[in-house]
């Protein structure tokens, strides 16, 4: 069976289309009965412009100052002083915009029509809608070709009648223009608004669509396109931006990318992006068993899987598998840019409030590319890596004007202007380790890679810098002798300190989070300095410095205390669990090595899910389902993921925040769960660190029987997994550099050496049953 999204009713709504993408552009297409529409996004098309930092803005004394009132126990005077000296207007910071939206309508009776069905084909990068209407046959199919750079659709029919509809271009931008341009329409669009910036600034646009109708007329009238009995049509759409441009050679980008493309047949066109898109899609296969779900309509499978206690494993694969695809769509190794809040697509909604559609930098970008590594998508982690560094650059200025610091530094947001300050409330903008915490993707793309080029080159260079910055900002706690952060946040919680003169307080000194990413960098760069023979004395630096970190803290609820002290919470339904980040995404806790700490973190969890009003949005379940992953529960994994899926997505299983949390007006589409979702997935069959890998800890009991191949661990490594009855049947790693590693599965352990490009295969109690 085909691995695709399927309905047999038609789109009436954006949360109900298909997406598609090439990396750049991209479309979710609703496809009705007697019409289709594109909603139509490019990676680059955001409003705001790039604006300095102050150029005086407190710098070091202000921090002093800062710190010593929070070191003294003054939270209402260190925050009055934050507000002061760390927290600049906001100016035009932008947000991505949607482009525009591409209307298809058919001349035809719509009651007539039968067997209507719609899907997304994720094997191929396919969406594809058909029916019936009489005897007839009709069919259409669209894709976003990486090779060719544009939008291609073809519609076909056997009916003698041919095909007759009518292509029209709308937007809701206030500049934008569509104009006859022979036989294809081409419009300009200028990405403007008011929310996020003055309206008067952003990136301009320039695209065509273009048809091609043998058989058939094709009349263009007053900015439409109107095709007459056509045996088919094929139509084509470029789009470019001046992003980053020097010159004007963009304005002519689209007409030389539809030139090239039309000297190609249509099937040969499909075969190039398939062949290009499979490459890295058919990296990875994946089965967890079917049952009779299997057969219904995607729509129908989800409306059923709570109440059937998530009995559709395939539906639990299928999401997988679409994280994959998602991000083969939205984010390949030659992006401009990386996955935003809404991956390459956009709904409108973060546009038009306070969200933005932006790089969030305290969950929400992260997990956007929780699953790149493992998922053997390591290509496509390149267009973050690039951000990351240009971000360093940016961050450079920040550091020295609000701090007096070297290094870098990048807080709560950012753009693709170079925002790297604080954002416009120290409430929840004074998130000093955003910068650090998107930056640690390079330590995992190291990891996995086992690429010393990329470490010398630009993992080392510009970690280092930012442990200048930390080494430079942070304060001596004098009781405990401790190195602190601070002031700083816990994306994006609150408490109460215990003295009610205080009040509900954000601002701190070390939250676990900043300790956790701290720790984390300073252990890579003094690894990283010894295997690269570089940099002793600053490694000697962060030796006496890490061990002046102050510990994880169990409170006295038994939970994973979220700050330096046993603070009471003040949102104990809140949405971010930053401080689990020490198990979910890192190996300073496991239940293996850290029991206590491991188990704080179960009661932390517990804690949460017994809030009646928990802020139960798309990240959070993603990220109970990593925790409980990590704690080897394989069942609660798989009833957060299930959750997800069920309740949190939208029919197309693209994933949402409720309405009524964060100020959010609207459910809004947010891409991350999608991508957390797919990590949790494999976190339940392959588990690694740098010198542990676990097989199979967390399969839950819905899943008896499967098989997994391609999955990627840290050590650049690459497994194939089969299970049956529950129980691991054969294991196979392929080494891709020589190493050594700990296996683990239940009881059963192994230590094993490789050289690269080494297979070997293992049996169910780990013994070995052939090396090649």
């Amino acid at each position: 069976m085909a691995e695709a999204l399927w309905y047999n009713t038609p789109a009436k709504a954006w949360s109900m289309g298909l997406p598609i993408g090439n990396g750049r552009i991209g479309a979710v297409v609703l496809s009705d009965i007697d019409k289709e529409t594109w909603s139509f996004n490019e990676l680059t098309f955001w409003s705001g412009r790039s604006e300095l930092s102050p150029k005086v803005y407190g710098g070091k004394a202000a921090i002093k100052e800062i710190q010593a009132r929070y070191l003294g126990g003054d939270f209402t005077g260190g925050k009055l002083l934050a507000e002061q000296y760390l927290q600049p207007p906001k100016k035009n910071y932008g947000t991505n915009l949607t482009v525009a939206k591409i209307h298809l309508e058919f001349d035809q009776p719509s009651a007539a029509i039968s067997n209507f069905r719609r899907e997304l084909n994720l094997d191929e990068a396919v969406a594809s809608a058909q029916y019936s209407l009489g005897d007839h046959n009709y069919r259409r199919e669209t894709f976003a070709s990486h090779r060719h750079q544009i939008l291609v659709s073809q519609i076909s029919t056997d009916s003698p009648q041919g095909l007759s509809l009518t292509v029209s271009i709308s937007s809701e931008n206030s500049d934008f223009a569509v104009a006859n341009m022979g036989d294809a329409l081409e419009f300009q669009a200028h990405a403007l608004e008011s929310a996020h910036s003055d309206g008067k600034c952003g990136v301009r646009g320039r695209g065509i669509v273009k048809i091609t109708a043998p058989g058939g007329s094709i009349q263009v009238n007053n900015g439409k396109l109107i095709v007459k009995n056509a045996k088919s049509v094929f139509v084509f759409v470029a789009f470019n931006t001046d992003f980053r441009q020097t010159n004007n050679d963009w304005t002519s980008l689209a007409l030389v990318q539809l030139k090239d493309a039309q000297s190609y047949a249509y099937e040969q066109l499909k075969t190039d992006h398939m062949n290009d898109y499979q490459s890295l899609y058919r990296r990875v296969s994946i089965n967890l068993g079917n049952n009779e779900s299997a057969a219904l309509p995607t729509n129908e499978r989800q409306s059923r899987f709570k109440e059937s206690g998530f009995d559709d494993p395939s539906l639990f694969a299928l999401y997988f598998q679409y994280g994959r695809y998602l991000t083969i769509s939205g984010t390949r190794a030659n992006s401009p840019l990386p996955l935003h809040l809404q991956g390459l697509w956009n709904d409108g909604e973060a546009s038009k409030m306070n969200w933005s559609c932006d790089y969030h930098l305290d969950i929400n970008t992260q997990m956007n590319y929780f699953p790149t590594e493992m998922a053997n998508l390591s290509d496509c982690h390149t267009p973050l890596i690039n951000y990351i560094e240009s971000l360093a650059q940016d961050g450079k200025t920040t550091a020295e004007q609000f701090y007096g610091s070297p290094g870098w530094v990048t807080h709560v947001f950012s753009n693709v202007w170079g925002f790297t300050d604080p954002g416009w409330e120290v409430s929840w903008g004074l998130n000093v380790t955003g910068g650090l915490w998107i930056a640690s993707h390079m330590i995992e793309h190291f990891e996995y890679t086992q690429d010393k080029t990329f470490l010398v080159e630009k993992a080392f260079p510009i970690l280092k810098k930012s442990a200048e910055f930390f080494l430079d900002y942070m304060a001596i706690e004098p009781t405990s002798g401790h190195l602190v952060t601070g002031p700083s946040v816990s994306p994006e919680n609150s408490f109460f300190t215990g003295d009610a003169n205080d009040g509900e307080q954000q601002l701190s000194l070390a939250p676990a989070v900043d300790i956790v990413l701290i720790r984390d960098l300073f252990k890579f760069l003094i690894k990283a300095g010894s295997q690269l023979n570089t940099d002793a004395e600053f490694c000697s630096r962060l030796k006496d410095a890490l061990s002046k970190l102050p510990p994880l803290k169990i409170g006295k609820k038994g939970q994973l205390q979220e700050w330096l002290e046993d603070y009471e919470e003040s949102q104990p339904d809140h949405r971010h669990l930053s401080h689990t980040i020490a198990l979910c995404r890192s190996d300073q806790i496991t239940p293996r090595h850290s029991h206590a700490l491991a188990e704080s973190i179960r009661v932390t969890l517990a804690n949460r899910q017994a809030r009646a009003d928990l802020e139960d949005i798309e990240f959070t379940a993603a990220l109970f389902g990593l925790n409980f992953a990590r704690l080897s529960d394989g069942e609660s994994a798989l009833k957060h993921v299930g959750h997800l899926i069920g309740e949190l997505c939208f029919e197309n299983l693209l994933s949402y925040s409720k309405a009524g949390v964060a100020g959010a007006e609207n459910s809004i589409f947010v891409i991350d769960g999608n991508f957390g979702g797919a990590a949790v997935v494999g976190e339940m069959l392959l588990r690694s660190s740098n010198s542990e890998i676990d097989l199979l800890p967390a399969l839950p009991s819905k899943w008896p029987s499967g098989f997994v191949r391609g999955l990627r661990a840290r050590g650049n490594l690459e497994f194939d997994i089969e299970w049956k009855d529950g129980d691991l049947t054969v294991v196979t790693l392929k080494a891709f550099s020589p190493g050594y590693v700990t296996l683990h599965y239940k009881k059963y352990q192994v230590d094993i050496s490789f050289d690269s490009l080494e297979v070997i295969r293992l049996s169910n109690s780990l013994e070995l049953l052939s090396t090649a």
